[in-house]
């Protein structure tokens, strides 16, 4: 079957789909509508969908090897400034990172191979996901059993990408680190409050907050190899309720990210000890809560090879690979990923007008709905091709 060719022949019905989740957006792991979605339309395409954990998956095929197809599917809790006829209506959720075009993508894929089964090699097991934007979609989804009956003896996913990169363009990591670990911190201080005018009688959170966030740079600074990549960022500073009053209480929220599992444990370790220590040489104490926890992002690189290799077979117009890219945003596919051997693929979705000038996350960017049918005909090729190859 010539996938890509099948794939634009239901191009309508591609729009469809990625129009429905744009604009019925929702966020975190509780997706009601989408999930409701996803499942309805397996059962459309002829599978037996069930719920995992807060998530979706199905299976079809044969025994054999078992390939996993992953999309995430949650938006951004941000207002959406795009423009769009069919933009999210509540002013409070968007789809600013793509994960609409994957689930759209993916839905498609699940129907060529369903038309295709009874020739496929193998099996091959969906993962819709929620919750990725806050890293707890995978987790929950493992939790759950995606990994198990059937094991996946591999797993598979896309990402688009906007910005004015021409439509064809892929991009990929088959030697290294292809994004960043992620580590969610809150630290919270308890100090001693007091009138402002008696700042003597106080043990201050601000004071000790303000110390703890200048000592925290200096762990990029000067305790980390500059070799490494390692940033620290406090996003969040809360504290007090007025001007002329000191809080007993201060909390601060931040991420660190780093491209090696050794820097990383490293930060972990300092972070608490330094947070904690300086809170006490100013005479209050700190908690370091760590929220979430996301390795790197590490494909394998056989298989990433062999998926290029297929990629190449399909006659995708201007279909350019660059290998060796690295982020330094995070993704929860690596929680798949240090557990199946994995590939992840970034796909173009961008325009060379000034739509192309916003970026992931911004409320104004967009995404090129060109980039469907080639996503969802990979998705669907090189599925067939590696259970061709990988024969048991």
């Amino acid at each position: 079957m010539d996938y890509f060719d099948h794939a634009q022949s239901l191009r309508e019905e591609l729009l469809e789909n990625r129009r429905y989740f744009h604009t019925n957006a929702e966020v975190g792991l509780h997706m009601p509508k989408a999930k409701a979605y996803v499942m309805k339309k397996l059962e459309e395409y002829g599978l037996k969908p069930q719920e995992c954990g807060e998530g979706v998956t199905a299976t079809l095929g044969h025994g054999g090897k078992v390939i996993l197809l992953r999309a995430d599917m949650d938006a951004l809790p941000m207002p959406e400034e795009s423009g769009l006829s069919f933009a999210c209506p509540t002013g409070e959720q968007a789809h600013a990172c793509g994960h609409d075009f994957h689930a759209a993508m993916l839905l498609t894929a699940a129907k060529l191979l369903k038309e295709d089964e009874a020739s496929l090699k193998g099996t091959v097991k969906f993962m819709f996901q929620p919750a990725e934007e806050t890293f707890e979609g995978s987790r929950n989804m493992i939790e759950h059993g995606i990994l198990e009956n059937p094991k996946p003896d591999v797993a598979l996913a896309y990402h688009v990408s906007p910005g004015k990169l021409p439509i064809g363009t892929y991009l990929y990591n088959d030697s290294g680190t292809m994004m960043f670990s992620v580590d969610t911190f809150e630290i919270h201080i308890q100090g001693k409050g007091s009138h402002g005018a008696y700042p003597h009688l106080s043990i201050d959170p601000i004071n000790i907050g303000v110390h703890i966030h200048l000592a925290l740079q200096e762990l990029i600074a000067r305790e980390s190899d500059p070799s490494d990549a390692c940033l620290l960022t406090v996003g969040q500073f809360t504290a007090g309720s007025a001007a002329n009053i000191i809080p007993d209480t201060a909390v601060l929220k931040g991420t660190m990210r780093t491209n090696k599992k050794e820097a990383r444990e490293k930060l972990v370790r300092r972070l608490k000890e330094v947070s904690e220590a300086t809170a006490t040489v100013y005479g209050g104490s700190a908690d370091v809560v760590f929220t979430c926890n996301v390795p790197t992002l590490v494909c394998d690189g056989t298989l990433t090879k062999e998926v290029v290799s297929y990629m190449t077979e399909l006659p995708i117009p201007n279909a350019v690979g660059y290998s060796g890219i690295s982020a330094s945003a995070s993704e929860d596919f690596s929680l798949i990923a240090e557990r199946v051997p994995s590939a992840f693929m970034y796909l173009s979705a961008g325009y060379a007008d000034e739509r192309g000038d916003y970026p992931a996350h911004n409320p104004k960017v967009q995404f090129n709905e060109e980039v469907l049918p080639i996503g969802a005909a990979y998705l669907a090729h090189c599925t067939v091709r590696w259970l061709e190859e990988h024969i048991n």
